[in-house]
């Protein structure tokens, strides 16, 4: 096997430091298959902080930044062979753009969190930079990760459910049913930090990207309905959306984090005129499936007859819960099967062996974003998507 197979890739971290949560989160998902090595990182927008942050992970104090910009200049410095392959962004949204472009601009592989950016402005450049450069670009929709779901995906594809009819998918949180004093609180519900968006954004625009990823269904058209419930609040905290699909089906689209008893109740129901489908992603082992001529199934991980895509993003026998961190790394399996074929072949993976939510995604959760608040802003019934 070559070499340029055997070795791990080297990633750089912008954001994800001391007090973080999801900088965590990415770091072990991308432990857990041993394809990649953390050489790098700007940890923080404070230097000092940032600095610590990378000591705490181990840097050598070289490549410990204080900053972005100069992560970015010392990895330029540097000869290819010991240059990062690709740099993960874990921080608020606002970063987001002027990172990603000017590591994607160099020649760098990226990951993003998502909502990708704040415009679709923004999004269409670096849409046109990553096409330019002939780069690797992924958003981490982690959910879309999880091995039933790749399933679920499969069997709409086959035909299971026939054609399709409606679709309903909830996120529904309860942990900003008040005002909150914490990091993770503060900037969601900061308009220069968050976006134009608080819930649609920052939940809402995974419940987009799972139903778009199971279905494959395009929006037509959306009716929403937007609502700032806490007093003093600048975004929204709970959305409720009407969905008209091309083709005809309906949806339902509810993201919510005003819930009192909800933590991280994100369910999807696809239904159509042969059968339907279930999720959930708190008991994301089972997948309930509904033929209109049997009786009803329920479908579980790593058990026998599920889909190539199930069994490739499996590690576990059946009966050993795999979730949520599993699910990352399964985003970042792809990104990584897609790096590695180039370093080989100079070509991309072929898609089923790197499945991961691509660039184009992010930009259209971006559009989903600004259609949203439009479409709730305005006295007109339905907003085109378009």
């Amino acid at each position: 096997m070559s070499p340029a197979r055997l070795r791990k890739l080297r990633y750089a971290m912008v954001g994800g430091g001391r007090d973080g949560f999801i900088g965590a989160v990415h770091r072990h998902a991308m432990a857990l298959d041993s394809r990649f090595e953390l050489v790098a990182g700007a940890f923080s927008s404070t230097p000092d902080k940032a600095k610590a942050s990378g000591r705490d992970l181990g840097l050598a104090d070289e490549r410990n930044h204080g900053s972005w910009q100069d992560l970015l200049a010392d990895e330029l410095k540097r000869a290819p062979e010991e240059r990062i392959d690709l740099v993960s962004i874990v921080t608020p949204n606002h970063v987001h753009y002027e990172v990603a472009h000017a590591f994607a601009d160099a020649g760098f592989h990226v990951v993003c969190d998502k909502p990708l950016v704040h415009t679709s402005e923004q999004a269409r450049s670096l849409v046109d930079t990553v096409a330019q450069r002939g780069t690797v670009f992924g958003v981490t929709y982690n959910y879309s990760g999880y091995p039933l779901v790749r399933h679920a995906c499969e069997m709409v594809r086959s035909g299971a459910l026939g054609t399709l009819r409606k679709v309903i998918v909830e996120y529904n949180q309860g942990w900003l049913a008040t005002q909150l004093d914490n990091k993770q609180a503060a900037w969601r519900t900061d308009p220069a930090r968050s976006g134009i968006a608080g819930a649609i954004g920052d939940i809402g625009s995974h419940a987009e990207q799972l139903a778009a990823t199971v279905t494959g269904l395009e929006i037509e058209a959306i009716c929403a309905d937007l609502t700032t419930f806490v007093p003093g609040r600048a975004l929204d905290d709970d959305g409720n959306l009407l969905l008209r699909f091309k083709g005809g089906a309906r949806g339902v689209l509810i993201a919510s984090q005003i819930e009192i008893g909800c933590e991280n109740d994100l369910r999807l129901r696809v239904f159509g005129d042969q059968g339907s489908l279930a999720w959930h992603q708190e008991d994301p082992n089972q997948l309930h499936y509904a033929p209109i001529a049997g009786p009803r199934q329920v479908l579980t991980r790593a058990s026998a007859g599920l889909s190539t895509a199930a069994q490739q993003a499996t590690r576990l026998p059946a009966g050993h819960p795999e979730a949520f961190i599993e699910a990352f790394a399964n985003i970042y399996s792809g990104v990584a099967n897609d790096i590695h074929a180039r370093l080989l072949t100079g070509q991309p993976a072929a898609r089923e062996q790197a499945d991961y939510p691509r660039i184009e995604e992010g930009a259209r959760g971006v559009r989903f974003i600004e259609k949203t608040v439009e479409s709730s802003r305005s006295s007109t019934k339905w907003t085109a998507f378009g």
